[in-house]
């Protein structure tokens, strides 16, 4: 009898976890081809600005100020995302000597012009927290005594041109609407609604949380070792493309990192003094611009559609060369603190495009001078002087 009825449940069970498995099939299946035909192309080339985005861009820029306010580090307003700076460094941006007639736009229209910029590397959260917890690792760049009238009229930026990129070819939000639901829970401490933010199914974004969880990435071995995606699109003159930066050693003399104590807070940090100050070894990356193919799905308006590399290859267009330097002192991370990295601080030929990168404009303003006003940074006159391989500053950890 015993005998028996373990069999029956024996088959039963098997036959459950063969429905199951069948029922995941067809689901997966009809999944795939649901978003084959979503996301299938032509697209659009021109921006499509939503009714109502004005007034959601006031409320984010609210819910921004709330978060700033909530993870202040004693007496110093935060920024609201990209906290914690693994170190601010001088860098080198040099345009190809080769670079194709059609990418001659901007700041890359004169092959083999070498800009001179400041990199900040840094973890993605709001709130400081140990380099080995899983985050968004970001890079910004700010290109200086760049010629020309820019798009934001600021009289402190009128010499820059910016980019801001971290480490994942897609973004966690489709647009400003999702943008606001999502933030909002955030901000009101409901992590785990932002992706679920009614009971309706039909509201839910899965897709989009596991972009999300894909982003909270472990940490690399070192800043300077992972690659760093624009995400959202830009023009570059006529054309829209993406931007992104890969580590590119092979520009650079031979290099190996030695084995960092990853169980230390700020180990990313000592991998960047390691490199740069201790054994006076470059860092090289090159920049790299991914053209739109229209006919294709490659929405200017969603973000989180990672652009075809097959359909549209990344072209080099730039070297980018961190030189050996002490960049770790009480003033440089002070001005490291006070800078502020905006995609819309460019030149015309680089405008930002597409509903993320128009929020962008409208909350990284107002968070920055709110930051700044709170914090009330030293004038730029006080910012430190680059440091080279010939010039040694005393350092202060």
């Amino acid at each position: 009898m015993l005998k028996r009825f373990w069999l029956w449940l024996g088959r039963l069970l098997g036959k459950l976890l063969l429905t199951i498995g069948l029922v995941g099939l067809v689901g997966w299946g009809l999944g795939e081809a649901y978003y084959a035909w979503k996301l299938s192309g032509p697209v659009s080339t021109q921006e499509q600005i939503a009714a109502d985005e004005p007034v959601l861009t006031r409320l984010i820029i609210e819910d921004a100020v709330r978060i700033v306010e909530q993870h202040r580090d004693n007496t110093r307003v935060l920024r609201d995302a990209h906290a914690k700076a693994h170190g601010c460094v001088k860098a080198e941006v040099q345009v190809l000597d080769t670079l194709d007639e059609s990418l001659r736009q901007g700041v890359f229209s004169e092959p083999g012009h070498t800009w001179q910029a400041w990199m900040r590397l840094s973890n993605g959260n709001a709130y400081p927290q140990f380099d080995r917890a899983r985050d968004a690792r970001g890079m910004a760049i700010k290109l200086l005594d760049v010629p020309g009238e820019k798009l934001m009229k600021s009289p402190a930026h009128t010499g820059e041109q910016d980019f801001v990129m971290f480490n994942h070819p897609a973004f966690f939000v489709r647009d400003v609407a999702e943008y606001r639901t999502n933030f909002a829970a955030q901000a009101d401490g409901k992590k785990a609604l932002a992706f679920f933010p009614s009971w309706d199914p039909r509201t839910w974004e899965v897709r989009h949380l596991f972009i999300a969880l894909k982003t909270l990435a472990p940490a690399p071995e070192s800043p300077v070792a992972t690659t760093y995606n624009s995400i959202a699109p830009f023009k570059l003159g006529e054309l829209n493309i993406k931007y992104r930066v890969v580590p590119a050693p092979q520009n650079c003399p031979p290099y190996e990192l030695p084995e960092q104590n990853t169980d230390l807070p700020n180990f990313l940090r000592n991998a960047l003094y390691q490199q740069l100050s201790l054994d006076r070894a470059p860092a090289c990356f090159e920049l790299q611009v991914q053209k739109q193919n229209a006919q294709y799905y490659m929405p200017i308006e969603d973000p989180t559609v990672e652009w075809s590399e097959k359909i549209s290859p990344f072209e080099s267009v730039a070297r980018i060369t961190v030189q050996p330097q002490d960049f770790d002192s009480r003033e440089q991370n002070l001005f490291c603190d006070n800078l502020s990295f905006n995609p819309w601080h460019a030149l015309p030929e680089h405008r930002p495009i597409g509903g993320i990168n128009r929020l962008r404009k409208s909350v990284y303003e107002a968070v920055s001078a709110y930051r700044h006003q709170r914090n009330a940074p030293a004038p730029a006159s006080a910012a430190p002087q680059p440091v080279t391989q010939e010039t040694e500053v005393e350092l202060s950890q």
